[in-house]
């Protein structure tokens, strides 16, 4: 599989915020939806509330690492958008991969 997709136009975050699956955890919120180019496109928000740009950062990071080591067996054709949550920056890349990885699998992208 090619590298994913990044997600940059707000009508793509926001198509996915109204009409997407949605899965949440602690640390991590997830939106699926199918889209018409046949990529696996993703995005990734941090709002105000999680911190200083230091710790939005680190939460970018932390879940851009986490998708990087599952893309290769997500499903392609759909959107995904991740929100981190404030736990994010202050948790392992490893912990924010198994809330992910649960997510993905609800959503039946991972096998």
């Amino acid at each position: 599989m090619s590298a994913p997709v990044t997600l940059k136009e707000n009508r793509d975050f926001r198509r996915l915020y109204a009409k997407g699956k949605s899965y949440v955890a602690p640390m991590l919120v997830t939106y699926v939806a199918r889209n018409r180019t046949g990529d696996v496109r993703i995005g990734i928000t941090t709002g105000k509330k999680i911190g200083i740009a230091v710790q939005r950062s680190r939460a970018r990071r932390v879940i851009r690492e986490a998708f990087r080591t599952m893309a290769g067996e997500v499903k392609p054709g759909y959107d995904i958008v991740f929100v981190a949550r404030s736990l994010t920056c202050k948790v392992k890349m490893q912990e924010v991969a198994a809330a992910m990885r649960t997510h993905l699998k609800k959503a039946r992208l991972l096998p």
